[in-house]
């Protein structure tokens, strides 16, 4: 009979791999889960929990211009983009020391590595080029935005995945597409200050949703 180093291996670290390997391990095997970024997947650390704390801030502008109707006297408001980052980053780091915390008190081994197979029962970490074997691996490693190309094969832009740690906050922008996540950044960058231009290929935003959604948050992001 064939020895494995485990019984489970799963590669990626994010919500569902986590919770895979912590559910396998709860039954006695022996999981070890591979993952070369950071725990918690595009979730935690450049999706939803990131995305909520900017479009939490980015309401904040409309708040301001309101209050002073009703006898606030908020002057000389601004926006520090850095302050927000930080802010953040100490978010998703604290969440992704939860999801490591819940990994090692179910008794699954965290490799801090890319994992490529080398065979279907074994892969090779590809930082310390150490062979891991299991008897079954699970493939949980998740998805990458589509970048665009310019006629010479060149990638322009950036994607959702680098939209949170920018430099700076820039003077405008142009978001290429109208599904939920491009409507979303436009929401926030106008928010935050920023001279936004979504481009949308086809009739309106938010194609297959609601046709009354649509109207109305196309006439609401027009009026703003």
């Amino acid at each position: 009979m064939t020895e494995f180093d485990y019984d489970l291996l799963v590669i990626g670290g994010g919500s569902g791999g986590v919770r895979a390997a912590r559910q396998v391990a709860a039954t006695g095997a022996k999981v070890a889960l591979a993952e070369g970024y950071r725990l918690g997947g595009t979730c935690v650390i450049r999706g939803c929990v990131p995305k909520k704390l900017y479009a939490y801030a980015g309401r904040y502008k409309d708040e301001f211009d309101v209050a002073a109707s009703y006898g606030w006297k908020a002057e000389n408001i601004s926006f520090d983009w850095q302050t927000l980052k930080a802010a953040k980053e100490k978010e998703i780091t604290r969440l992704e020391g939860v999801y490591g915390s819940l990994l090692e008190n179910s008794g699954v081994t965290v490799l801090s590595d890319n994992a490529v197979f080398e065979h279907k029962n074994a892969v090779r970490l590809t930082h310390s080029d150490k062979i891991v074997t299991a008897e079954r691996i699970l493939i949980a490693v998740g998805g990458r935005p589509d970048t665009v190309q310019n006629k010479n094969g060149e990638t322009i832009g950036i994607t959702s995945d680098e939209i949170f740690d920018l430099d700076a906050l820039p003077e405008s922008i142009f978001i290429y597409g109208g599904g939920y996540i491009a409507v979303e950044f436009a929401g926030i960058m106008h928010g935050l200050g920023v001279k936004t231009v979504l481009g949308v290929r086809g009739k309106g935003i938010l194609r297959g949703f609601d046709e009354n959604v649509r109207d109305a948050l196309s006439e609401e992001y027009e009026n703003k």
